[in-house]
């Protein structure tokens, strides 16, 4: 070749198959390297490790003083005076007996702050999972004519959440849950939050019969057919309290020091309609209220699931779909609080956490729990500083079930309708909407397609839809990958897009090519036509411009980090295209994975161990010595010699 001096790249050493195998399932399941804390301990510490790990109370707990005691007890309370209307809102949200939230906001929160790992993830029911709850499970059952079977396939689908979530996290799937990307839960959690607050407008208008569909135009046919059925007293009770609800938020968000404000409105606003509905008789004259409610903690219901029933299959997809959309609610809240405090959080060991909660919950007369952002973010600003505020609200709760359920029959349903919208509109993130947007449109399109699914069709149809189009979008990376031709920076060694640099210098004779992602089956025909069209392109412009004739073509292969034998093949199609058109390639800096299939197939030696080099800056020199050594032919030469032939 006339330069032999060139560092070669180096072959890695062979591994066996097993070793292989080992580090790249190490890789896909334990990128965290969760045992690292076990090396070279005793066979106690080890012991005591493990427990740890499984129960993050064991760590922390010896270590609590008084001075938590007391900021956990403020923002404990803090977030049972929300999470009781909350919960018994969300529970009629689900089409399931008022107790229900209450139930479900006194098991789970003691069960996750035992095996959970976030400071600050408050637990308990959330308006989506009821929302899809209902919407899913009463396309084959109705709440009303047969609340008996509905009840118990809720049950046993909140199992099969806890099972899917525990599954998940035990297995080390978690990353099962980042295909739903921030723009999907943006668009979904819009949409969602749109249609609940749609469809509030039953207790808001005071309709008795109500469309039990979720997209917008069944429910403003459902409002707008009754409008002789409307009531304005409930209209007006409700209204009155949305704008008290809105009116404390705005005021907390202006004045952070006062969220307490807003995470009281609720009960206020319950306390507030009970009596006036006790005083005024008002449910004599068309406000509905909840009526009775049992007293006394959760009965157990573990008999109550509906294991051999007909309908096991709807509660399987409705366990599955609302525990993926609860996980990736529950783990982006614990990790955005998370950051702000500087402390880690497992997402593995919360989806340990949010199964365990959720099996036992379906055990003890539970629906679907989470970690919800409202009720996490009045946690967050009470001054929480363990898990301890969850068991301080579950106390809390335990005692309205015992003593105080009977002061909520007055309560009116318009004002849940109140609380519920009130809820919803702060899921609408169109702020974040717009900074997809300006951002990348493509995110954009999967926001709003996400939206309009949920808005339009229904729920799961717009889960699906969202969650499509960013696979597609992971499909499009992996099909299409960028192939960039590369430049000389003026003064310098550095080789940089052209695109991106526009006054970096061409090569005479040499064309540098950069391949930006691994080389697969699905994307090496691309490539290769691809590869094809920039040498063609280049070649026309060298006519053109009369330059020396295109002599090399240097492929940097500095992202390629892995290659399949169709890869392999569309490198050997190339080499013999160019072999053809009498050009030679050489490859820069390929990867270990690359280097170690490559030199398994023998293309290694195709294309000859000194055409591959460590930089692109060295395969240039190497192209520039032979084209100084031998006098390289111009694009007028050639085609002279293309008109003599002819």
């Amino acid at each position: 070749m006339g330069r032999e001096d060139h560092r070669r790249v180096a072959i890695p050493p062979p591994q066996p198959f097993v070793k292989s195998l080992e580090n790249t399932l190490k890789e896909i399941f334990f990128p965290d390297d969760p045992l690292r804390q076990f090396k070279n301990q005793p066979p106690r510490r080890k012991f005591i490790l493990a427990l740890q790990y499984l129960f993050p109370i064991i760590e922390w707990g010896p270590k609590y003083s008084l001075n938590f005691f007391k900021s956990d007890l403020i923002a404990g309370i803090t977030i049972a005076s929300l999470a009781i209307p909350q919960g018994i809102s969300y529970a009629k949200l689900a089409n399931l007996p008022p107790i229900l939230g209450l139930y479900s906001s006194f098991v789970p929160p003691l069960i996750y702050a035992v095996f959970g790992s976030s400071k600050d993830l408050a637990v308990g029911t959330v308006a989506v999972g009821s929302l899809l709850t209902a919407s899913m499970i009463g396309n084959v059952v109705n709440a009303n004519e047969n609340p008996k079977l509905y009840l118990h396939l809720a049950f046993t689908a909140t199992f099969f959440t806890g099972l899917f979530e525990a599954a998940l996290g035990i297995f080390r799937l978690g990353f099962i849950v980042d295909f739903l990307s921030h723009a999907t839960i943006v668009g979904f959690m819009g949409g969602a939050a749109t249609v609940v607050s749609l469809q509030q407008l039953k207790g808001i208008l005071g309709l008795d019969h109500f469309t039990s569909a979720t997209d917008v135009v069944s429910v403003m046919r459902s409002v707008f057919s009754q409008r002789h059925k409307w009531r304005w007293e409930s209209a007006v009770l409700g209204s009155g309290f949305l704008f008290y609800l809105l009116l404390s938020r705005y005021f907390s968000k202006k004045k952070p020091k006062l969220f307490w404000i807003s995470a009281m409105a609720p009960l206020t606003s319950v306390v507030l309609g009970s009596l006036l509905v006790y005083l005024t008789h008002a449910e004599k004259h068309g406000i509905q209220v909840i009526g009775y409610l049992r007293k006394g903690i959760n009965p157990l219901s573990i008999m109550d699931l509906e294991f051999g029933s007909a309908y096991l299959t709807t509660a399987i997809k409705t366990g599955i779909v609302t525990g993926l959309i609860a996980l990736a609610e529950g783990i982006a809240v614990g990790r955005s609080f998370a950051m702000y405090k500087n402390y880690n959080i497992d997402g593995n060991k919360e989806m340990i956490a949010f199964g365990m909660m959720n099996i036992a919950g379906s055990c003890t007369s539970c629906y679907l729990t989470s970690g919800p952002f409202s009720r996490s973010a009045v946690n967050f600003n009470a001054g929480c500083k363990t898990a301890v505020s969850n068991i301080v609200m579950a106390i809390a709760v335990m005692i309205t079930l015992l003593l105080l359920t009977p002061l909520f029959h007055y309560t009116p349903l318009v004002v849940l309708s109140s609380i519920i919208i009130a809820a919803m509109l702060g899921l609408i993130d169109y702020e974040a909407a717009i900074h997809l947007w300006h951002i990348d449109k493509f995110d954009f399109l999967v926001c709003m397609s996400a939206y309009i699914g949920v808005v339009f069709t229904n729920i799961e149809i717009g889960l699906i839809l969202a969650v499509g189009i960013s696979l597609l979008r992971v499909l499009l990376f992996v099909a299409r990958p960028r192939t960039l031709v590369l430049g000389n920076i003026p003064g310098s060694e550095i080789y940089r897009n052209v695109d991106q640099y526009p006054n970096t210098n061409n090569v005479p004779g040499v064309l540098v090519l950069e391949i930006d992602a691994p080389i697969y089956f699905a994307n090496a025909s691309y490539l290769r036509e691809r590869i094809s069209r920039w040498i063609d392109d280049q070649e026309d412009r060298l006519k053109s411009s009369g330059e020396t004739s295109l002599q090399y073509v240097i492929l940097d292969m500095s992202a390629v980090g892995n290659i399949d034998t169709s890869g392999i093949g569309m490198l050997e199609e190339i080499k013999k295209i160019l072999d053809r058109r009498e050009l030679k390639l050489a490859l820069a800096n390929p990867g270990a994975e690359v280097m170690k299939k490559m030199n398994k197939s023998k293309f290694i030696e195709k294309i000859g161990q000194e055409w591959i080099f460590l930089t692109v800056e060295e395969a240039v020199g190497a192209c520039n010595f032979m084209l100084h050594t031998y006098k390289p032919k111009t694009a007028t030469d050639e085609s002279e010699m293309n008109s003599n032939n002819v």
